[in-house]
């Protein structure tokens, strides 16, 4: 086991954090049982505008200041009972698959610690107006402008809305933006987050609008993707952590996962800002590449952070986004 910056820790039974926010109890929707659906919204702006245009998605990137990215909040609210299972956590539904990952078109600058593939995401809060930090990585698929990321930082749950202003920015350090902003242009994530807050499905893919003619994983490169995979694996997780280096820089854990309440488990203490991050099977530190088998969702007091479990309806989600363009 290969660690940095850190000390795995063992699995306690513990009170969970979330990294994750939620809407007002009064904002409460119809459940619907169809949690491994998902759906889709357009971007739009703090205004509520669609980010239908080049010329939008630009006036985005330019509200993200160095100052409003440094203060951007990381997503840490507790809720209580996050790490238990609501009872429709996913399964596998057949045998082990995996797409393939994607160098980028240019130089990578790919080391263990710090993978082009890998960014945080910014974006604004509709049920406060404020500004929130999560963590995210590139995903390769037929349309190269997909990134992936944790449910929770694209749409609030429980009958809230879409996150606003949202943006991505690949290795991200300290202010750094070496390969630019990738603004949202559509988002789409499982009703079960949606409609329930349900942690068994806080998973999204969002599609980028490109950096002019330059796409995401062109870019930056982009991983695989892996389901109905074993939930014992050994995994890379990368992300931005607010506990560590005040989330300015990317952090990484490697460890074993272990099953916890049909979520994946692994100790790396990696608190809000981290949501979202890839958990990365078959991680290559030449490349700085994998098959992204997780997204960072939660964490508990013990530190363990817990990841939704990939299975068949991740894959839908990703044929159903991968060719947006």
């Amino acid at each position: 086991m290969r660690l940095l910056r850190h000390v795995l820790l063992s699995l306690p039974a513990a009170a969970m954090v979330v990294l994750a926010t939620t809407a007002p109890a009064s904002a409460q929707p119809e459940r619907t049982q169809d949690a491994h659906a998902t759906t889709a919204s357009p971007a739009v702006a703090a205004d509520g505008a669609r980010i239908d245009t080049l010329g939008a998605a630009e006036e985005v990137e330019e509200y993200w200041t160095p100052e409003r990215m440094r203060n951007a909040i990381p997503v840490t609210p507790e809720e209580p009972g996050a790490g238990r299972s609501s009872g429709t956590a996913e399964q596998p539904g057949g045998p082990p698959g995996s797409t393939p990952a994607a160098a980028p078109s240019g130089e990578m600058r790919a080391k263990l610690v710090e993978t082009s593939v890998a960014g945080k995401v910014f974006f604004t809060k509709p049920s406060d107006g404020k500004n929130y930090v999560c963590s995210a990585s590139a995903l390769n698929s037929g349309s190269k402008q997909m990134a992936i990321t944790a449910g929770h930082c694209v749409h609030e749950g429980k009958g809230g809305d879409w996150m606003k202003n949202w943006a991505y920015v690949p290795q991200y350090r300290n202010g750094d933006k070496p390969y630019g902003t990738f603004v949202a242009k559509q988002m789409r994530t499982f009703n079960g987050w949606i409609n329930d807050g349900s942690f068994d499905w806080d998973v999204a893919m969002v599609t980028t609008w490109p950096q002019g003619s330059d796409k995401l994983v062109n870019r930056t490169g982009g991983n695989g993707l892996s389901w109905n995979y074993s939930r014992e694996q050994d995994v890379t997780i990368n992300g931005y952590p607010g506990n560590k280096d005040n989330g300015q820089l990317q952090w990484y854990c490697q460890g074993r996962t272990s099953n916890s309440g049909g979520k994946l488990a692994l100790g790396c203490d990696f608190g809000g800002g981290s949501s979202g991050g890839p958990w990365m099977r078959e991680f290559s530190e030449s490349s700085g590449l994998g098959q992204t088998n997780g997204v960072t969702s939660t964490i508990d007091s013990a530190g363990v952070n817990r990841s939704s479990y990939f299975g068949d309806s991740v894959k839908q989600m990703f044929d159903d986004q991968g060719s947006v363009t």
